[in-house]
């Protein structure tokens, strides 16, 4: 259809039919679930409401969804057809690492090719719309969702945000195999106050511009469909009603004109936030703010009519919303054919195919980041006697917290890929120990409660492994959080392994000291007693369907471990929120300074244990000191920086050599240093290259002291180096 068209059908709506334009509804209601009926009543909601609800949420499947699809557009006035959206977070049903691992290969066209498969695969399920990216920078572990985040640094956010957009959405949303994308949570959701999800935002104006919204931009300007709203309060309005943030910044400032969409029942909390005073003025507030579609709350559709009628609300602000669903329905390709790439046959041959698993499997090696390795512990070697020990070694769930559509039973395990691709080794294998403490429950999306043994039962796989352990000449210990600890609502003051996975770490490592440790994880963890038991540490995230099979090609060496990390490890819980790019200050300590009067913690050092942009590899570089060309630049000039990096171990191996920069004096405090650039540089034994970098002017703008977005004239350091902690460095003029 075209515009004028779209005017057409819109002008020829009822009000009531456009008021269910602005309303998603679960999935399970058109499904007709009657238990999920319930609620909607107490909401308000009808079975009309449900009649003309423009989208839905939470249903996947080629022919359910086409069934849903021709009876409702039988029924509706205009036939006008639904969009079907869903959370589709690290992949449909051939699921590959968590977002914050992702961020960790340093590979975001890589990301954009897994975005790619599972929009091929959700799709043929009959899906239009992914929740996806989640762009929110996180620096807080407490917070539970920092794992579906990619990290710490607004550069590598904004990089990601753009391929995965661009990855879902292809060059054309009406393509057979694409998504329409949903960039969230906006605004600034990843920093709410002590790492409680849904808690307050505090943010300066210069802070919440400068580090929070380039993420956001970087999607908008790869043409995302829509823009989901946040939770939080920003300057002390809640997003999802926070007109100056909606019509002001994204729409006027960032340009963005696609749908706009609550967070779940977002509308209705504002009641809660002590803004709205009631449900017809949080609907009020809402629409005004500039939000299109009311998620589940339903506070449009039992409220907009009423207010519209009593002259409380414009109808012109409705029809502004409803026109925005109706041309993204349209750039869907949903009015020529309603049922888009929605095919059984595809959706049977595609998910989980061997081209699927294979990109899985990529994206997981890549991931993968190394933090420790003394004494080249690792890889293991053929002629050793090996134990593979921990709660992870069979263990399926590795698909992280958001993986709704992935099924744990297609998950290649530890063992599974063990017996596959070592059949000549000499290896064991013992479970150890449960994932989490006895007794233990969680309650998220699903509900677990931890397999209860007798003390004879447990007694056998403390002996088991021991026993294994102390027969081997190195133990791989796996372990790690429980999939259910990380994600949506599952913020935590104690970042440490369960208690009963400390235990083991203890018992074998005191029964064989030749222990690595590797670690499922959503979030970086206080690893103090992991590094000082363990001579290698491998971090593997939460992997993915192919996750087994990449650590056991990982492990033997078959590939190398290239990750480096997204997001800094912290020494301890106390430190948190910690990160690189930190601001210098007045007194800053630099160890092992012993004066009292510095900005430092008498009981911890200020430095995180691993910090962002760490990792090793299976071989040694070394990097020369920086090289500029010149050493004044014009604002319309650039400055070349180079070093020379050079494989000084006895293997291949890749280095991935990053570009930060720092404004020495300004109008405004700056961070001391910024990630501006990376390059991956792979190099034989012995063998040398260079990265190169080009300097301009624009990396150099910041929001200056009269509010601008600028640079300014004086000296610039140029640090290259392996990780965020480098000092490698070099001045120049910007003059």
């Amino acid at each position: 259809m075209n515009h004028t068209e779209l005017e057409a059908l819109l002008q020829d709506m009822s009000l009531r039919e456009k008021i269910g334009q602005v309303f998603q509804i679960s999935g399970q209601l058109l499904a007709e679930d009657s238990a999920a009926m319930g609620p909607m009543q107490e909401m308000g909601v009808t079975q009309e409401d449900l009649s003309l609800a423009g989208t839905v949420l939470g249903i996947c499947g080629a022919e359910k969804i086409c069934k849903i699809q021709k009876e409702y557009m039988e029924r509706h006035p205009h036939h006008i057809p639904l969009i079907f959206m869903l959370d589709v977070i690290n992949g449909y049903r051939t699921v590959y690492p968590i977002p914050l691992a992702q961020g960790a290969s340093f590979l975001p066209e890589l990301s954009g090719k897994c975005a790619q498969m599972a929009a091929r695969e959700a799709a043929a399920a009959g899906l239009h719309v992914t929740f996806s990216p989640m762009t929110d920078l996180v620096r807080d572990a407490r917070w539970g969702r920092v794992m579906e985040s990619t990290g710490e640094d607004v550069y590598l956010n904004s990089q990601f945000a753009k391929a995965m957009t661009e990855g879902y959405q292809g060059n054309d949303l009406a393509g057979e195999e694409t998504l329409g994308a949903c960039v969230k949570h906006f605004a600034g959701y990843g920093a709410p106050e002590a790492g409680r999800d849904y808690n307050t935002v505090q943010l300066t104006e210069r802070t919440f511009r400068e580090y929070y919204l380039p993420a956001y931009q970087a999607a908008v300007d790869a043409g995302v469909a829509l823009v989901m709203t946040s939770f939080n309060t920003v300057n002390d309005i809640p997003a999802t009603v926070n007109k100056q943030l909606m019509r002001g910044i994204l729409r006027d400032e960032m340009g963005f004109d696609g749908v706009l969409i609550s967070d779940f029942g977002a509308i209705g909390e504002t009641i809660a936030h002590g803004l709205s005073s009631d449900r017809a003025d949080a609907a009020k507030r809402a629409l005004e703010a500039g939000v299109d579609i009311d998620m589940m709350s339903g506070v449009y559709p039992e409220q907009l009519e009423q207010l519209i009628r009593g002259g409380k609300v414009r109808e012109e602000l409705l029809d502004e919303a409803v026109m925005r669903i109706l041309e993204l329905k349209n750039r869907l390709g949903l009015f020529e054919n309603p049922f888009k790439g929605a095919d059984p046959e595809k959706e049977h041959a595609v998910i989980l195919c061997e081209e699927h698993r294979a990109l899985a499997r990529e994206a997981a090696e890549r991931s993968f980041v190394l933090l420790k390795n003394e004494n080249d512990f690792l890889p293991l070697k053929k002629e050793e006697k090996i134990a593979l020990i921990g709660p992870y070694v069979s263990r399926k769930q590795l698909l992280g917290g958001w993986s709704f559509l992935g099924d744990s039973g297609d998950t290649v395990t530890v063992e599974e890929a063990a017996r596959a691709l070592m059949p000549e080794w000499n290896v064991t294998f013992a479970k150890g120990c449960t994932v989490l403490d006895p007794g233990t429950k969680l309650v998220g999306f699903g509900e677990y409660r931890e397999e209860a043994y007798t003390e004879e039962e447990q007694s056998r796989l403390w002996r088991e492994a021991c026993d294994a352990a102390r027969e081997a000449d190195k133990v791989v210990l796996f372990l790690g959080e429980h999939f259910l600890q990380t994600g949506e609502a599952t913020s935590r003051g104690i970042l440490e392994l369960p208690q009963i996975q400390q235990k083991l770490l203890r018992e074998i490592t005191a029964v064989n000291p030749n222990t690595a440790v590797v670690l499922f994880t959503g979030r970086p963890l206080d690893l103090r007693l992991v590094r000082k038991h363990a001579k290698a540490v491998l971090e593997a995230w939460m992997p993915g369907t192919e996750g087994g099979t990449a650590l056991i090609r990982t492990l033997t060496g078959a590939c190398e471990p290239t990750g480096r990390l997204p997001m800094s490890f912290p020494y301890c819980v106390g430190q948190v929120p910690v990160h690189y790019d930190e601001f210098p200050t007045g007194r800053p300590y630099h160890a092992p300074d012993e004066n009292r009067f510095l900005s430092k913690y008498l009981d911890i050092p200020n430095q995180p244990l691993y910090p962002f942009g760490y990792g090793i590899g299976y071989t040694t570089f070394s990097v020369s000191p920086v090289c500029l060309d010149r050493e004044e630049m014009t604002r319309d000039g650039c400055i070349t920086a180079k070093v020379t990096v050079r494989n000084t171990g006895d293997r291949p191996g890749t280095d991935v050599i990053q570009l930060y920069l720092h404004d020495v004096a300004a109008s405004v405090v700056r961070p001391v240093k910024q990630l501006k650039g990376w390059q991956r540089i792979t190099l034989e034994p012995g063998e040398e290259a260079e990265a190169v970098f080009r300097i301009r002017e624009d990396m150099l703008r910041f929001y200056t002291a009269d509010g601008t977005w600028d640079s300014e004239p004086g000296v610039f350091e140029v640090i290259i180096g392996e990780s965020s902690a480098s000092e490698n460095k070099k001045s120049f003029l910007l003059v």
